[in-house]
């Protein structure tokens, strides 16, 4: 890669994949709950509900990596035009499914859309991003994710009625109209990836030369934990979108109430990543993903007790704040950690990290609940979440000063003990008088005498 060009460039680019990525995930955060309120009207008990969770992510938990090895060497756009396409048309068809299986289908590819999309913009900001500025622009970026998650539910509650029976041809409009939502994106769709040959200082090119063994990004420090909480995260924002109806169900709390809550928990997230450098550099990055999933995995337990909706609006709130962190800081930690070569594979490792949690952990949560009820899967995301923070808090701790900015870990705010390089003709400083010659082979003598000259 050679550098012509060391002037930051402007972050028009970021505004218009930001406003790209609400539109898409405004699509499915509306289409998610609307697909589980369709299958309940189609007869689909708490297990079907979860199989048909775990299938919008068992296609891309195939493709993920070889997308992330075609990104690593060619150009990112494309996924972006075919993710679009992919999510607008699994969720037009998901409305007009009249069978299980056939929701279940159309879930899968309105998945693969979202995988292709997400990962062509996560490859974007990377390469488009200085080291410095990642932590600040994958977070912009992910606001995206949280005003589609903001306004997709809140849109479905409104749509989705369950009175007088009609809570199938209400979902099924839902659907229908969050496939016209994704078509929009394209709107702001346009020179999103830069394409001139000058780049700015420490941001990332395509890569060049032979592609770098899973095995070795995967063996590489900082990146299984990122993954980890990656998946952790996600697995608990996606199964509360799910079960969230489901609890409503039990507790009597009407879809537009529900609706509001989800939107409540993407407030707070937005509101999390909007201070979130501020809390870096209070905080340190390794101790801010330790605290926020251990807080996050204490407070999705607590969603199994049978508070009153103002309780639970202010717990999905605190909630929705500390899962604010993880995906930002995971998606920094994993392109920092990986090697240059392999950023977009290690992105797309991360990716399908979130898939495979998006297939355990909702058909994992539909077991549960059909057998200990529907508050049992919310107890396993909460261990999950706590087990990243111990996870993450282990790599922070044994990186040392880690390869992130300054103040990236609490852990490694202790500086090293200074090692003083001694001639081998004293092994403690000599007076002043003693001057040594300093000829070690290693360089000049680094004792305090020596340095002060005669």
């Amino acid at each position: 890669m050679t550098v012509t060009n060391t002037r930051r460039p402007g972050r028009g680019w970021l505004l218009r994949l930001v406003l790209t990525f609400s539109f898409a995930q405004g699509a499915v955060s509306m289409a998610r709950p609307a697909v589980s309120y369709r299958a309940l009207a189609l007869g689909a008990d708490e297990r079907a509900v979860g199989v048909i969770t775990a299938v919008y992510a068992l296609l891309p938990l195939l493709v993920a990596v070889p997308l992330g090895r075609r990104t690593d060497h060619g150009r990112c756009a494309p996924l972006l035009v075919a993710g679009v396409a992919l999510i607008s048309g699994g969720c037009a068809l998901s409305g007009l499914a009249g069978s299980l299986p056939a929701m279940a289908a159309w879930s899968g590819v309105m998945g693969l859309g979202h995988l292709c999309f997400v990962i062509g913009a996560q490859s974007i900001v990377a390469r488009r991003s200085a080291p410095e500025d990642r932590d600040r622009n994958f977070g912009h970026f992910t606001i995206g994710a949280s005003l589609g998650q903001l306004i997709g539910p809140v849109a479905a509650g409104l749509v989705i009625s369950e009175h007088d029976g009609r809570m199938a041809p209400t979902s099924a409009t839902a659907l229908l109209v969050s496939g016209a939502v994704a078509a929009v994106s394209y709107a702001s769709l346009w020179r999103l990836e830069q394409r001139a040959r000058t780049v700015p200082s420490g941001a990332l090119a395509p890569a060049a030369g032979p592609p770098v063994p899973v095995r070795g990004i995967l063996r590489t420090r900082g990146v299984p934990s990122g993954i980890f909480m990656s998946l952790a995260v996600l697995s608990a924002t996606d199964v509360l979108t799910a079960y969230l109806p489901v609890i409503g169900e039990d507790r009597a709390i009407a879809p537009t109430t529900i609706g509001l809550l989800l939107s409540l928990r993407a407030a707070a997230t937005i509101a999390c990543r909007l201070v979130m450098t501020p809390m870096i550099r209070w905080l340190g990055r390794t101790a801010l993903m330790a605290a926020s999933c251990a807080s996050a995995g204490v407070l999705c337990g607590g969603l199994v007790l049978p508070v009153p909706v103002w309780a639970l609006a202010a717990m999905l709130f605190a909630l929705g704040f500390c899962l604010g962190v993880g995906q930002p800081l995971s998606m920094t930690t994993v392109v920092q950690a990986a090697p240059e070569r392999a950023r977009s594979t290690a992105l797309a490792l991360r990716l399908t990290g979130n898939r495979l949690g998006q297939v355990a952990a909702p058909a994992g949560a539909g077991l549960l609940a059909g057998v200990a009820g529907t508050a049992a899967p919310f107890a396993l995301l909460g261990g999950l979440l706590v087990a990243s923070a111990v996870m993450a808090a282990r790599t922070g701790r044994g990186r040392g000063d880690g390869t992130a900015a300054r103040g990236s870990s609490w852990f490694s705010r202790r500086r090293p003990r200074r090692r003083i390089r001694r001639c081998r003709h004293h092994t403690r400083p000599p007076r002043p008088e003693r001057r040594c010659s300093g000829a070690t082979g290693r360089g000049p003598c680094r004792c305090a005498p020596c340095r002060r000259g005669p």
